[in-house]
């Protein structure tokens, strides 16, 4: 039986991905190309790729050293040779309805630049939330030559695009994070760092209020407003992993400031 395709380039950047990639390249099945760009991976991430193209997935591998997040999802969006792009992380797959979406999606039509698609992110305990809880559209499937990442961005990027937007009525992306408790929150550190450096790079400056109620403020928009208090104790936990990213932030955008404090003052004698 002939599997019916879409004609997009998926691409998906990684490195020691080899627990959640393969979730991933199955869910991509429906697109032409998928591009796959590795950054050094030493865990069996590349034996995984090759089986998953001998077994008939489109899949370009690229080897390349790591530049940054917003530059390697560049190259690998460069690489791609189709009119639409579909982009995943590697601990992302599609769910069965978003697939059946994007294989009816009218892609010929010239007016359309991209649709977003709603993420769902996996709690430990809990699974993934019900339809309740409030899930972001991210507009990961678009036209090529209408986006662009920001390159300016350390962490978290973003995509520049010239076009309408439709989020898909049905249908999600699936965040499954396979991380420990210690991984996690050693992801925050390393995110924490590399946002506050963006931010500082821009003049942000940081002080008591925005340390206290920033934080607070990522608490209840996670906790209330998207109502991941609907999901327990790991809803909860949900909200406090973000607070605590928000708190190390703010912290990290600060302390220069206050070292800079302590040096303009003399020694108390």
């Amino acid at each position: 039986m002939t599997r019916k395709m879409a004609p997009i380039s998926a691409f998906v950047i990684c490195k020691d991905e080899v627990s959640s990639l393969g979730f991933c390249l199955e869910s991509l099945d429906i697109c032409r190309e998928i591009v796959v760009v590795d950054s050094g991976s030493t865990d069996g991430t590349l034996d995984l790729i090759e089986s998953y193209r001998a077994r008939g997935l489109p899949i370009r591998l690229i080897k390349r050293e790591w530049p940054g997040y917003a530059k390697q999802k560049q190259f690998a969006l460069e690489q791609a040779t189709g009119p639409w792009c579909l982009s995943l992380d590697a601990d992302e797959r599609l769910d069965d309805e978003a697939r059946q979406m994007i294989l009816s999606l009218p892609l010929d039509e010239t007016d359309r630049f991209g649709y977003a698609l709603r993420r769902k992110n996996h709690l430990y305990g809990y699974g993934f939330p019900p339809d309740l809880v409030h899930a972001k559209g991210i507009t990961r499937l678009f036209r090529k030559s209408r986006a662009h990442y920001d390159l300016s961005l350390l962490v978290h990027e973003a995509l520049i695009h010239d076009g309408p937007i439709r989020t898909l009525k049905r249908g999600s992306i699936l965040h499954h994070h396979h991380a420990s408790l210690e991984e996690r929150l050693a992801k925050n550190e390393d995110y924490s760092s590399l946002k506050a450096r963006e931010r500082i790079a821009r003049g942000r400056t940081s002080g008591p209020f925005k340390l206290l109620l920033n934080p607070l403020g990522r608490f209840l928009k996670i906790y209330l407003l998207q109502r991941y208090f609907i999901c327990g104790t790991p809803g909860l936990v949900n909200a406090l992993l973000h607070a605590h990213y928000t708190l190390l932030t703010e912290l990290k955008i600060l302390w220069p400031q206050l070292q800079a404090g302590r040096r303009s003052k003399p020694d108390a004698r």
